[in-house]
């Protein structure tokens, strides 16, 4: 185990122990602050208890008055944090052994009892050294007991011999100090343990919320108040994509599935309780409590029942896609021979108004034709997609000049509006630029008749509940007949006719490939409006 310092050269301690390293010399000069402070105050208010500068006076006023300018000085170092952690604590060990000792030498020496004063600055320097250095203070302040008593017996002839005293002393520093360092040691591991589970709850309750984010399922939380705690992205989209900011509880999201939860609190093996609920889609509500106690929260899960047939269809779709495209495959060839006739008769002399008329529609009718079959073959045999970061706007500003000179419209028929500007997304070139060919072009077919201009409105941005970015393809027509919603992205469904009613349906394929959600979102004012809801693109998706 790493501890806070290895040497007088390598002895500071981790990044991650700074910061606490620095409080604690922090408070041992607090501690020298109000001792030296206490020890002047006591000798000029004439308080002085023996054998408190009982030996020299003079020298213990000198002392207490030097220790606590040491005190200043060395907090005025620490706020200023010069010199470096290490000198610091070297120099607050030293000044404290160093004033002790001549405080205690004026008191009489050892038996003052004050060297066990050194006792705080001993503990404090065994916590913040580490290796070879952590027994350095026990062994300055052992030295500097001896050498004050030898000192003395040298110098004043004092009768008593206390060398066996001083040895205890000593003793005893160097077993504070082990003890100090088994503690430090100890505390330090637990800190450590206690930042790795934090990490790992962190990471734990990160995955979670990833999990239940990409999870088809809705999931909510609320607590005892109905007050929402959490809803998942899918849920979100299920409810009909509300703002969530508003909707902070239950009623406020959906009425109908506040309804259902106080049914099922009644009576939660009842069957009413579990009945579907129909937004824009018919969802199967399932509750559950959090824990045993009946006040706590309920966790919802929401299943969408379209889902369920339409995985059904898909199977069906995909029998039938794979007999289509045999079908499709064996069309072209002769649908080719029969528009290639159709043309070259065209080009006959003999051909009067009324023939070329049937030539006409012979034409349309096999490009027409030929349409169906390209898109039959595209849902069955679909290019691999290459995910990119896009910059949403710039693809948007290149690719509207393009579409426009195609389609031989009017410039500013379609306007784009990308708040904020830097939206980036990652999706398949390729496929968005087929996805949006096939929006805009239904936004035109239906608002031609309007006088609205623009024609088409591209609004992009950010969504404040689940930070996506989204593209919206809105145009100023009719409006879907709302008999019609649950039916527009289903293939083959059209309400025009010159449509193949693939053209929906290849669009929520292929955002679907691209981790991308494609919705129809209701327009109060009118008009109809096409949400492509992007996945976060941090994900790197492959």
């Amino acid at each position: 185990m790493q501890t806070a310092f290895a040497s007088p050269n390598k002895s500071l301690a981790r990044d991650d122990r700074q910061p606490a390293s620095w409080r604690l010399v922090y408070l041992l000069n607090y501690y020298r602050l109000a001792l030296s402070l206490l020890l002047v105050s006591l000798y000029f208010s004439k308080l002085l208890f023996k054998p408190l500068g009982s030996h020299d006076p003079n020298l213990f006023i000198v002392s207490s008055s030097l220790y606590f300018l040491a005190g200043v000085l060395i907090q005025s170092m620490l706020h200023h944090r010069r010199p470096d952690l290490p000198i610091q604590i070297y120099l607050s060990i030293g000044v404290d052994i160093g004033f002790v000792t001549a405080l205690m030498h004026a008191s009489g020496g050892i038996s003052s009892g004050l060297g066990s004063l050194m006792v705080v600055s001993i503990v404090c320097g065994s916590i913040l050294l580490s290796g070879r250095a952590t027994f350095f203070p026990a062994a300055l302040a052992s030295i500097a007991v001896l050498a004050e008593h030898g000192l003395s017996q040298l110098s004043e002839a004092r009768s008593e011999n206390a060398f066996l005293q001083s040895g205890i002393l000593g003793i005893t520093f160097f077993a504070t100090s082990l003890l100090a360092i088994v503690l430090s040691r100890r505390i330090q591991e637990s800190e450590a343990l206690a930042r790795k589970q934090s990490i790992d709850l962190a990471n734990m309750a990160q995955l979670t919320e990833h999990v239940i984010q990409r999870m088809q399922t809705g999931v909510i939380v609320v607590d005892e108040d109905l007050s929402i705690r959490l809803i998942n992205e899918a849920a979100w989209q299920m409810l009909g994509m509300p703002a969530t900011n508003k909707a902070r509880r239950l009623s406020q999201l959906s009425q109908d599935l506040l309804e259902r939860l106080v049914l099922w609190k009644s009576d939660p093996f009842g069957q009413a309780s579990v009945k579907p609920i129909t937004t824009r889609i018919d969802l199967q509500p399932r509750f559950a409590r959090l824990g045993q106690d009946t006040r706590q929260g309920v966790l919802i899960f929401l299943e969408d029942i379209s889902a369920t047939a339409q995985q059904a269809q898909q199977l069906q779709l995909a029998s039938l896609g794979r007999l289509t495209a045999s079908i499709a495959h064996e069309i072209r060839n002769p649908l080719g021979a029969i528009s290639h006739a159709g043309q070259l008769l065209s080009e006959s002399d003999r051909l009067d108004d009324n023939d070329l008329r049937l030539t006409q529609i012979i034409a349309d009718n096999t490009g027409r034709l030929n349409t169906i079959v390209q898109n039959v073959m595209q849902v069955s045999r679909r290019d691999p997609h290459h995910i990119e970061l896009i910059s949403l706007k710039a693809f948007l500003e290149k690719f509207i000049p393009d579409y426009q000179l195609g389609q031989t419209i009017a410039p500013g028929s379609i306007r784009i509006d990308i708040e904020p500007a830097d939206v980036q997304i990652r999706f398949d070139t390729s496929h968005l630029r087929q996805i949006l060919v096939n929006l805009c072009d239904n936004a035109l077919r239906h608002s031609a008749d309007y006088p609205a201009n623009p024609k088409v409105e591209l609004r992009g941005g950010i969504t404040s509940d689940f930070n996506r970015p989204f593209l919206d393809v809105i145009d100023h027509g009719p409006g879907i007949p709302a008999e019609d919603l649950q039916h527009i992205f289903e293939p083959f469904f059209t309400s025009s006719t010159n449509g193949t009613g693939l053209g929906l349906y290849i669009s929520r394929q292929l955002a679907a490939s691209n981790q991308a959600h494609l919705n129809y979102i209701l327009i109060p004012t009118g008009g109809a409006c096409f949400r492509i809801s992007f996945q976060d693109p941090r994900r790197n998706i492959q």
